[in-house]
């Protein structure tokens, strides 16, 4: 073989040999390319997943953080309580409720003129407790929106008629209708007094959603496990179903002897 054709096969299989490193290369960076893809992917379902995170457990009515304004008159830890019945008055009926439950409102409709009588009476003092966890259950506002409503009637002195009314109101519990301000200040107009421009604002403002929060976050620091909860000097006595008016009546007058 001559000098010339040997020199022709090396300069050939040198541009073999230097097309086979160019293609290992644009390897190379093709695998990198997809690599680097796939890291920001991952980043931006990671960035999503946050976004999703940082939302859930809020419901329609939008975020609540604010101040916490205890509404007029509320006692206890945190201002958490509203109280109804004479300061004094004998044993403390503890009551946890919800707006939209249908238990509370079953409550309510079998229970309230005796707690009434028993209040006016000057025998029994009541604290109730606001909860919102059928909005957590259901979805909606209308838990919240309501309490906040009856943190409102409760600035205006009107807390326990504005109370009974909304429990007579109450809408089945898959309607959030409570959860419009619009309906809730039209229900204040079935209360004497209660239909004034500052309860309007309060309705409208919000201005007591984040005590409602902190409220119901007390609530579900608690060991209650439901809506209504309810306590006599801090003994659960709903809890077994054997309660009556009759029986809730002697256990108070009881009390008040010993």
């Amino acid at each position: 073989m001559s000098e010339k054709n040997r020199d022709g096969k090396r300069t050939a299989r040198q541009r073999l040999a230097m097309e086979r490193e160019k293609q290992k290369s644009a390897e190379k960076r093709r695998r990198a390319l997809i690599v680097g893809a796939s890291v920001v992917c991952v980043l931006g379902l990671a960035a999503v997943i946050g976004v999703i995170a940082a939302n859930a457990g809020k419901d329609d009515g939008g975020d609540t953080a604010g101040p916490v304004v205890a509404p007029s008159g509320a006692q206890g830890e945190d201002s958490l309580v509203i109280p109804a019945g004479r300061a004094g008055a004998g044993p403390t009926l503890t009551i946890w409720e919800d707006f939209r439950c249908p238990a509370c409102k079953n409550f309510e409709q079998r229970y309230r003129s005796t707690i009434h009588e028993l209040t006016e009476g000057g025998q029994l003092k009541v604290e109730y407790r606001l909860a919102t966890i059928i909005d957590g259950g259901m979805g909606g506002s209308g838990s919240r929106r309501a309490a906040n409503a009856a943190a409102c009637a409760q600035d205006a002195g009107k807390f326990t008629p504005y109370h009974d009314v909304l429990y007579d109101s109450q809408p089945p519990e898959t309607d959030d209708v409570f959860g419009r301000n619009d309906k809730l200040i039209e229900l204040a107009g079935k209360v004497d007094g209660l239909d004034t421009p500052a309860f309007r604002r309060c309705v409208e403002d919000g201005t007591h959603d984040s005590w409602v929060e902190k409220s119901n976050e007390t609530f579900r620091n608690s060991d209650h496990t439901g809506t209504p909860t309810v306590l006599l000097d801090g003994r659960n006595i709903y809890r077994d179903g054997s309660l009556t008016p009759a029986r809730l009546k002697q256990m108070v007058q009881d009390a008040n002897k010993g």
